[in-house]
């Protein structure tokens, strides 16, 4: 195989939602209510929503831009690359990225769907929660067919229409849904709660993997506002973990043995040591923690391997150690528009870091993984060797696509005429808490 001959499937890129994007699929009331994209007088976009102000994050959408404005801008359109919110653009964007599917996560109603979550008029969220559903799966993946791997938002504050819900999206072909690693951070019972039951056996049933992005309920922390802000950023994927380790000793794995559960932006290099510490803790300690009564004699290693899978954007030393995470449990992500985004570089560093692994394994991390996952197949809308990374690119370059970097003259994170220092968390924070009191 060479890098040209690479089909790419990103199973973890974002969208930074229009603001019309109900107008097709809402009327009436529903529409009137439905969540609005407002301008404020100095330029910055910010959505609304029963009586929630949501600001842009600027890392979110930097895709684009010189490396030195990087921080908590952008935070208008305007300051955006178009593909971020057009959907034409992106497949132009994923054409010259060599990227032939992509997996899209929320952005304005958070990963996990938690600004209808933390919505007060219920019914109202219901209808807005499946309009975007509507919107995410008949416009923007159904605008290009077999490009977007369709992933929806659950409302899980009421478990009957969460399964009604999780029905109606299989029957739109739906097959990946994200939710919040840690419930318990939106009021709702922990995932070992029976209270959840109803959507495990659902998801089985209908082969729908649950999606656990970073940062959707368990932080990714930081020691300390004066930490530099690289500090965060390096332990950010890993912050996954504790929510891996928490759905790890679930016992509903037991009742459904087809369960499964994606780490979304997780990374692959530290999952054999959580796996080799989930093993040494459960041999030291099962004569007193009763977890023989979850695990059931088999290793918390071998449960994640059968139900679990990650994914990755950089991760050389996991592709050296693929056998101890398992060439079945791994797939690839772009990122895109976030600041970690390789875009449009991406196939030559994935080449340069799969190399060494047969053609078989590569097939594996780079898309048909995912296709199973997500039971998706993007040959059903092309052929094969038209979604290569070498087709892609050749069709991009007919297109014309741009990929030089613009300036979009964002906010630096320190004042002007300080000397350079390391960017702080609370830097960032500080930058972000200034958007939001604008908003």
């Amino acid at each position: 195989m060479k890098m040209d001959d690479m089909v790419i499937i990103s199973v973890d890129d974002h969208i930074t939602e229009p603001g019309n994007m109900y107008d097709q699929h809402l009327s009436g009331e529903a529409l009137a209510t439905a969540p609005k994209l407002l301008t404020l007088a100095n330029g910055t976009n910010l959505w609304e929503y029963q009586g929630m102000k949501i600001p842009s994050v600027g890392l979110n959408a930097v895709v684009g831009r010189p490396k030195e404005e990087y921080g908590m801008e952008p935070t208008s359109f305007e300051q955006l690359r178009k593909g971020c919110y057009d959907v034409d653009a992106r497949i132009e964007d994923m054409n010259i990225n060599g990227i032939a599917a992509s997996l899209n996560f929320a952005s304005y109603p958070m990963i996990d769907g938690g600004l209808f979550s933390l919505a007060p008029d219920k019914a109202q969220a219901l209808t807005h929660l499946r309009g975007y559903n509507d919107w995410h799966i008949d416009e923007w993946c159904a605008a290009h067919p077999g490009r977007f791997i369709p992933c929806g938002l659950l409302p899980v504050w009421d478990m009957d229409a969460t399964v009604a819900e999780l029905k109606r999206l299989a029957d739109k072909d739906c097959h990946a849904v994200s939710i919040n690693d840690n419930p318990t951070k939106r009021g709702l019972p922990s995932i070992h709660n029976e209270y959840w039951e109803p959507l495990y056996r659902t998801a089985a049933e209908l082969g729908t993997t649950i999606c656990l992005h970073i940062g959707g309920g368990n932080p990714s922390p930081h020691a300390s506002m004066e930490t530099p802000i690289e500090a965060w950023i390096t332990t950010m994927p890993m912050a996954v973990s504790i929510g891996a380790a928490d759905w790890l000793n679930l016992d509903a794995f037991n009742r459904y043995p087809t369960l499964r559960i994606a780490l979304s932006e997780s990374g692959i290099g530290w999952i054999p040591y959580l796996m080799e510490r989930a093993d040494f803790s459960h041999m030291q300690h099962k004569a007193w923690t009763n977890s023989e009564t979850i695990f059931k004699g088999r290793k918390p290693s071998e449960v994640f391997r059968q139900h679990f899978t990650s994914c990755f954007i950089d991760d050389a030393f996991g592709l050296k150690n693929l056998d101890a995470i398992g060439e079945d449990n791994a797939s690839y992500e772009c990122d895109y528009p976030h600041s970690d985004t390789l875009w449009p570089m991406v196939p030559e560093r994935l080449w340069e870091t799969t190399r060494h692994l047969t053609d078989a394994q590569i097939d594996k991390i780079t898309h048909l993984n995912a296709m199973r996952d997500y039971q998706f197949d993007p040959f059903k809308h092309h052929a094969k060797a038209d979604l290569t990374v070498g087709a892609l690119r050749r069709k991009a370059a007919e297109q014309g696509v741009d990929v030089s970097v613009k300036s979009s003259g964002g906010a630096a994170p320190l004042a002007a005429g300080e000397a350079p220092r390391p960017i702080t968390s609370g830097d960032i924070v500080a930058m972000f808490n200034k958007h939001a009191e604008a908003a």
